[in-house]
């Protein structure tokens, strides 16, 4: 079988476009459906309340959708640095370094936001597997799946090293444990359950199977000598 034909250039200079549109249009879908809840807390946020609106999960999310154009900016600006100094797959790779970021961060946050007795009782840990699942609604479940979805959907798009279903489980899998070992030692008055760190690299790995088929080893170029492909398979860039 003939390999595909490249793209001709103004379908690859329109592609980022139409990824911005949609990107566009997604957030304000989100926001519409999530408009009660963010305008809740925008009172609070405009008129100094500072706790209420970095400290709930409402003020988190109304800061992450102010935070949206700027992203979107910063995935602009870096890419088109990239493609001025020449370097391959530009839109591609900002737009992965900006998605780990912004779609991890507020995630984290949320995760860190203290309970009633933070700071006043030890920390609790539970380590039995699937005990805790049973407990847990749907609400909780998927967020714990989302937690490190946009670094196990971003990640091997933007490492070649990454491009393995076993190494993002395993990277989702040490990123939570980080988190949940923080959240004792933190004494935030949450339980450091193992049933988390499972839904958390569940979710990861999930995620990193949706974006299979933009992993950069689909492109790797497997004529190059050997060093070459070393170099092609990390991070740079």
């Amino acid at each position: 079988m003939e390999p595909l034909a490249p793209l001709p250039a103004p379908a690859v200079r329109a592609r980022p476009t139409v990824l911005m549109i949609l990107a566009l249009l997604g957030a304000a879908t989100l926001a519409f459906v999530l408009r009660k809840p963010l305008m809740m807390v925008l009172p609070m946020c405009t008129t100094g309340r500072w706790d209420l609106c970095f400290g709930t999960f409402n003020g988190v999310g109304l800061v992450t959708f102010a935070a949206f154009p700027f992203a979107v900016l910063a995935v602009w600006v870096s890419a088109r640095h990239r493609r001025a100094v020449g370097v391959a797959m530009a839109w591609r790779m900002s737009l992965a370094e900006v998605g780990i970021i912004y779609g991890t961060l507020p995630w984290l946050w949320i995760t860190m936001l203290p309970g009633s007795r933070a700071g006043m009782v030890t920390g609790r840990v539970s380590l039995v597997p699937l005990r805790d699942l049973a407990t847990m609604d749907a609400g909780q479940v998927v967020g714990n799946l989302l937690i490190l979805a946009a670094l196990g959907f971003f990640a091997p798009v933007r490492c070649a090293g990454l491009a393995s279903l076993p190494r993002i489980l395993a990277l989702g899998a040490g990123c939570s444990i980080l988190i949940e070992v923080a959240q004792y030692v933190l004494r935030l008055d949450r339980v450091s359950s193992v049933d988390d760190v499972l839904l958390n690299a569940t979710g990861a790995a999930l995620a990193a199977a949706a974006s299979h088929r933009w992993w950069r080893t689909r492109g790797k170029p497997h004529h190059l000598p050997r060093p070459i492909l070393a170099r092609a398979g990390g991070c740079s860039g």
